[in-house]
């Protein structure tokens, strides 16, 4: 039986001297081999069981990305109980409608977060509270209960309920080992590699394969405005050779060449990440293998490719609009391209033949079949032919090669007297030219219209070449901002209702 724990220890007895984390505290390097991973675990899990917590409880985790995370997400994994991740930055009525979803048995929190216990309600009612675990070096002599069993659940995490109520993802020990397995084969998980990496389900997968995380010197809660230098710092001393994480992390890090020196995998996802950046980070790493992997949070990863595989007709379509280009589905998981019905329940779910354009809908063992109590099934999920089907909410179509393309997100399709039109297509194209650091296309007072964020230090472009360029789009306008919104957790994806709020707003004014 394989579960979290289980590979943990079998990795601790393979390579017990080996880094398995290091992280950076005010340019001092902190290392945890993998022995001292599962030893630090097991005393937080006896700690935890001490205090009450049994196999199946909830504990809630508001721990930034350190030694101490991965340390209590173990220590919970090994007796069982499941971890439970929601993001504090939504306000305080998301963590109550999260807390009110699932009633946490424990909080695993820093200080300034337990500092609001007191005045949040969904916080108040948890009955435990306990400090991020300290690594340690020696065993606990305590008994701790079995492990834990495949199809127990390990770890959930909240949506944001920006469309709703958030709905909680959950993933069982089964769900974990299947992902690891499909990341190992999609992102050449090779053990004795060195990978500064800023995705916590990375992190896992590199404990399963044997790889030393190093956890960049940065608050990774904000991945777009880390710092170029300190990151530079620490790559020059710890030398890692592979590195993942979101294009607005990839994007801070190109104002310093040096922060990417030496890498030979940069792998880059979470957010769409678009050609002219693919082609930008080639040319400052000319050596590593570049790749673009496509996922969400509930089918990750999904497809991948690397930047040396895309031809020069694939630039050139991505230029003229065909999309984004975003790889062959992977061999871990099945794809398919149904007819738009973004927002209503499927009843119908015929196949399209490569080259039209839909939902995409994917189906693996890494592929989350359901949510928690049912909630959000209904929409979510396709039942066909006895299995469960994701729709992702991506619009895309494959190619003759069988390759998946992009276009956006289903929910910011425009359909108007000038046609159907998804944002990729239009975004690609203005994202070519090197004076737009960001683009983003939407219908907003019942026009078509362009955004678009300006690079700085770029000489400016020519509204009227842009324009020329996307005549076939039948843009009526296009508009220059300051900052184009986007998500909070990669700082990377466009968040189109919030646009078009502002824009809608500014045409008040």
């Amino acid at each position: 039986m394989t579960t979290i724990p289980s590979v943990l220890h079998e990795n601790a007895t393979k390579w017990p001297e080996r880094a398995a984390l290091i992280a950076t505290h005010r340019g001092r390097d902190t290392e945890l081999t993998f022995s001292g991973v599962e030893v630090s675990a097991e005393n937080f899990a006896a700690h935890l069981a001490g205090r009450g917590i049994r196999a199946g409880d909830a504990v809630l985790v508001f721990v930034p990305i350190s030694l101490e995370l991965y340390i209590a997400l173990l220590g919970i994994f090994r007796i069982g109980a499941v971890a439970v991740f929601l993001d504090p930055s939504s306000g305080l009525r998301h963590i109550n409608a999260c807390c009110g979803r699932l009633p946490p048995q424990a909080l695993v929190s820093i200080r300034p977060l337990r500092w609001l216990r007191p005045f949040v309600s969904g916080l108040r009612r948890i009955p435990r509270v306990f400090a991020p675990p300290k690594p340690q070096r020696f065993k606990t002599t305590v008994v701790l209960p079995e492990l834990p069993a495949q199809d127990d659940p390990a770890l959930i995490t909240f949506t944001s309920g920006s469309t709703g109520r958030p709905k909680a993802a959950v993933r069982t020990h089964r769900f974990l080992i299947a992902q690891h397995g499909a990341l190992k084969n999609s992102i050449s998980l090779e053990a004795g590699e060195r990978d500064l990496t800023t995705l916590p389900v990375f992190v896992l997968a590199n404990l399963a394969s044997g790889i030393t995380s190093v956890l960049p010197d940065a608050r990774i809660s904000h991945p777009g405005s880390v710092n170029a230098a300190r990151i530079a710092r620490q790559v020059a001393r710890l030398k890692p050779t592979r590195t993942g994480g979101s294009p607005a992390f990839y994007h801070r890090l190109t104002s310093d060449p040096a922060s990417l020196a030496g890498f030979q995998k940069i792998y880059t996802g979470g957010a769409p990440v678009f050609p002219a950046f693919l082609q930008n980070i080639q040319r400052i790493a000319p050596h590593a293998r570049i790749t673009a992997v496509y996922g969400s949070t509930e089918a990750e990863p999904i497809a991948h490719i690397d930047c040396e595989d895309i031809s020069p007709s694939d630039w050139l379509a991505m230029r003229q609009g065909k999309g984004l280009l975003a790889g062959p589905p992977i061999p871990e998981i099945r794809l398919r391209i149904i007819p738009d019905q973004w927002g209503k329940v499927v009843r119908i779910h015929e196949r399209l033949p490569d080259g039209e354009t839909g939902e995409i809908i994917v189906t693996g063992d890494h592929v989350l079949k359901g949510y928690l109590h049912g909630e959000g099934d209904a929409e979510i999920k396709v039942p066909i032919d006895g299995e469960i089907w994701h729709r992702t909410g991506d619009a895309g179509y494959l190619d003759t090669q069988s390759r998946l393309w992009l276009l956006g997100r289903c929910s910011a399709r425009i359909d108007d007297g000038h046609g159907t039109l998804y944002p990729f297509a239009v975004e690609c194209v203005a994202m070519s030219f090197p004076s737009i650091r960001r683009a983003a296309f939407l219908l907003a007072n019942g026009k078509r219209l362009l955004v678009i964020e300006r690079e700085p230090g770029h000489a400016d472009h020519t509204l009227q070449e842009l324009h020329a360029t996307l005549s076939w789009a039948a843009l009526e306008e296009i508009r220059t901002v300051h900052k184009i919104p986007v998500d909070a957790r990669h700082n990377a994806k466009v968040n189109y209702p919030k646009l078009r709020q502002l824009v809608v707003a500014s045409a008040r004014r």
